[in-house]
């Protein structure tokens, strides 16, 4: 017989008597989808220092690591920490400080609901958010009168679910100096027969926003925790916060360094001169929890306020074809600035001709440059020609639910053939390789499993309509949890640390009361998460 090397036979014997290594924490008999392609589905994992440390079978991780801590997992679905890539926590965070208006079926029911707040909270400045005139009977902008009468003392301004217009009641209007002369680029302070209707779109509303009382050092830390406690009951590990100042960028550092907010954060700075003049001056800021890389840019205002920016009239109001929020030349020479910086361009586009302009803008500044991941955020219209020059230099940061919100009337607005157009995620994803998702929140509900169901089905809460809008555009559950995760990381330059169940990476997880993957389609928006981790430590 022939006799094994001598360096063999060692070799053999000391990985027989190998010890196992000892991590933080096991999770073990779980139905894993790691998000990898390699690898898709695992039973088991092992945690050590934060961070996924092996990835395996239950045999596989049960032999060669050791613990004090195991979790067995009882066959219930884990996927990696979701991540919100367009939303506004820090203003959920605000919102539960003030007056709720989702889901307001009348302008009489807003004004109840403004009434009863003030009753029990007695502030000194009314504000809040979530009414949307597309769901009352009567489907026109408020006027400001019966504010007026109720409130004849007290400003008040409430936001539309959007955050794209306002209607302020006249002292606030007062306040901020606003009459039938007033004029704001970039947005329309609405008349009637020479008076004000106390209605705000876009940038007009910036006036009333200087006017309104800044929250103390003390509510915007309530703020940020109470944000974060809903976002962990959702699974979600990441938040891209879309627009910040570096006030409130510094107090999230200064939180997240004390332990006292765990979750992540990818940061957009707020479309700002002194902003962008400071994070140009001072580079980009990035810790293992915070990521402060990009500007956030408003190229136009929304669809259903009309403030959308169209390459043709409104089909449902003539002449109309909303307006940009900052103007073409000044969006040129900012690109063009930031093409030149580690920087990522982050712009909100709805509208066809804001799309076009972005698109066009983002090819030409970055023609001779490679990887760059500028993001165009919603891309809600798209026309043909604009599809053509898509390419991996932009990512498409979608919100799926934006879709089944709109679907009721979307088409008046924009006409059969421009709505084929929109909403067209599949499209987008074929044309760039990848695509983010997010919510938008507080604008749509926080919850990613709404984001899921309405990206695969197509199909609001009511399952309408039966075989889900434009269903052409729907993606895969495959393609929607990457949008979620993987994508998502690689939006912010993040997929070699998160997006993924894979060694290495940082041990953020979901435990799901329900297989999201193979639960039936309808199911899906009311799925419960059973644990979150971060760090491999459980925050929920």
């Amino acid at each position: 017989m022939k006799k094994l090397p001598l360096l063999l036979v060692i070799t053999v014997l000391l990985f027989s008597c190998k010890k196992p290594v000892a991590v933080d924490l096991l999770v073990i008999n779980a139905n894993v989808y790691t998000v990898e392609d390699t690898s898709p589905k695992a039973e088991a994992f092992a945690i050590k220092e934060g961070k996924f440390v092996a990835v395996g079978s239950n045999d596989e991780i049960l032999k060669g690591y050791t613990t004090a801590n195991t979790l067995d997992a009882g066959g219930k679905t884990i996927v990696p920490g979701l991540i919100d890539a367009h939303c506004h926590f820090y203003g959920l965070g605000l919102q539960q400080q003030k007056v709720d208006l989702m889901g307001t079926k009348s302008y009489a029911e807003v004004l109840d609901r403004i009434v009863a707040f003030q009753k029990e909270k007695n502030v000194s400045f009314i504000t809040g958010r979530g009414w949307d005139q597309n769901d009352w009977e009567v489907k026109e902008f408020p006027t400001k009168e019966k504010l007026d009468s109720l409130f004849p003392n007290t400003p008040v301004a409430v936001t539309r679910v959007d955050g794209h217009a306002m209607i302020a009641n006249q002292v606030a209007l007062d306040l901020a100096k606003i009459t039938v002369d007033t004029k704001v680029a970039g947005g329309e302070i609405l008349q009637k027969d020479r008076k004000l209707t106390g209605v705000l779109i876009d940038n007009p509303m910036g006036l009333i926003g200087a006017v309104i009382p800044k929250p103390t050092v003390k509510e915007q830390i309530q703020a940020l925790k109470d944000a974060e406690k809903i976002n962990f009951g959702y699974g979600l590990t990441t938040v891209d916060d879309a627009g910040l100042s570096p006030k409130v960028i510094r107090l999230v550092d200064s939180l997240q360094k004390k332990n006292e907010l765990k979750i992540r954060m990818y940061a957009m700075v707020s479309n700002v001169p002194k902003y962008v003049d400071y994070y140009l001056k001072n580079g980009v800021h990035k810790t293992d929890k915070l990521n402060v890389s990009s500007f956030k840019v408003y190229a136009d205002g929304a669809l259903g306020s009309r403030g959308a920016t169209l390459k043709r009239p409104y089909t449902d109001k003539e002449n109309h074809y909303g307006a940009m929020v900052i103007g073409n030349d000044d969006f040129k020479t900012l690109a063009k600035r930031l093409a030149g910086s580690p920087f990522q361009m982050n712009t909100h586009a709805i509208g066809d001709s804001a799309n076009a302009v972005v698109m066009k803008t983002y090819y030409d500044v970055l023609q001779n440059k490679s990887d760059r991941r500028w993001r165009v955020e919603h891309a809600q219209v798209v026309a043909p020609e604009e599809f053509e020059i898509l390419n991996n230099n932009l990512v498409m940061s979608v919100q799926p639910t934006h879709a089944t919100s709109d679907m009721y009337w979307a088409d008046e607005r924009l006409g059969e053939e421009r709505i084929k157009g929109a909403y067209a995620y599949k499209k987008l994803l074929e044309k760039t390789g990848r695509i983010a998702l997010g919510t938008d929140y507080p604008v749509e509900h926080v919850s990613p499993f709404y984001t899921f169901y309405a990206a695969v089905a197509r199909k609001d809460l009511k399952q309408y309509p039966e075989g889900g809008f434009q269903k052409e555009n729907a993606l895969s559950r495959e393609e929607t949890l990457k949008g979620m995760t993987l994508w998502a990381a690689y939006s912010n330059f993040e997929e070699y640390e998160k997006g993924s169940i894979t060694a290495g990476k940082f041990a953020d997880f979901v435990i799901l009361e329900d297989n999201i993957m193979e639960i039936d389609e309808d199911q899906i928006p009311n799925i419960k998460v059973k644990a979150t981790y971060i760090d491999g430590e459980k925050v929920y």
